[in-house]
């Protein structure tokens, strides 16, 4: 029985195409929001889902670290998808004669300067393939879209211009969500990292004495994201990403100090760390 991964936006999504690279195996389908595609991951009507976290050019993706918290999905795996945004009309259009582009809020932001450099009005959408499919239904040689060239073969778009992002290299971090916990076995040496959220307690220096044991035990943290909960005189909530495999005898440790001053310590998943980051470090 083929296995399915759920992703938020309708085919031709730079998430599909995530999952298509990932899970080359599994059956993709589309959402029409990110709550929709980890709910499908929770009540088993997917195997797994894929979730955008951030982007190196936009930065992080609000809506997810808000659901993230509230999900009972388990981390397994992250996934680095490079992002080349292609400039779609259709098959009449040309540089000359658009007048508007639209896409997903993060695709506009990453495509920021080149749409201020031709002149376009920036058009927000619910995503970047659900623009492309518009623009195809519509048929206006005035009106385009940024997207995938996998929406472009499917929608039966031209493009008009490849890379259009204004910054070369432009990659998204994906979490790879799964209803049952998977930990792979503790290696000595092999990368891994652990994600989890707490809260730290209203006192003074709460933050720093949280995080002081990671310091100490010679942890690496790789990301640190703040949240504000529904009661703004309790203290904030935090979600971090800790270079490290939580059955490591340091990993322990500092997990411990945390815990001493932080309340609702929740461990999201232990996971491989993606050949992508070693890559980086090897440039």
């Amino acid at each position: 029985m083929t296995k399915s991964i759920a992703y938020q936006g309708v085919r031709g999504a730079y998430s599909e195409q995530a999952c298509k690279s990932a899970f080359p195996d599994y059956t993709p389908v589309a959402c029409e929001s990110f709550q929709e595609a980890m709910w499908m991951a929770e009540s088993g009507d997917a195997d797994l889902a894929m979730i955008p976290l951030e982007n190196s050019t936009a930065g992080r993706v609000e809506e997810i670290y808000r659901l993230i918290p509230r999900m009972k999905l388990h981390v397994i795996a992250e996934h680095f998808e490079p992002v080349t945004h292609c400039l779609l009309g259709t098959g009449n259009a040309t540089l000359e004669r658009l007048e508007s582009v639209a896409s997903h809020p993060q695709a506009l932001a990453q495509c920021h300067n080149t749409i201020q450099r031709l002149g376009l009005q920036a058009i927000a959408k619910l995503d970047t393939a659900g623009a492309a499919r518009e623009v195809a239904l519509e048929g206006d040689p005035a009106k385009g879209a940024i997207a995938s060239r996998l929406a472009a073969e499917i929608y039966d778009l031209k493009i008009l211009q490849e890379h259009f992002e204004d910054v070369q290299g432009n990659t998204t971090r994906f979490f790879v969500l799964s209803p049952e916990k998977r930990v792979p076995p503790y290696r000595h040496g092999f990368p891994f990292i652990t994600s989890l959220i707490f809260q730290v307690r209203n006192i003074p220096a709460a933050l720093y004495k949280a995080l002081g044991g990671f310091a100490t035990n010679g942890i690496n943290l790789l990301k640190i994201e703040s949240y504000m909960r529904n009661n703004l005189t309790e203290g904030s909530q935090f979600h971090v990403d800790i270079e490290g495999h939580i059955d490591a005898d340091a990993m322990r440790l500092a997990l411990e100090e945390l815990a001493f001053f932080a309340d609702e310590v929740r461990i999201l998943g232990c996971y491989e760390s993606h050949r992508f980051r070693c890559e980086l470090e090897e440039k």
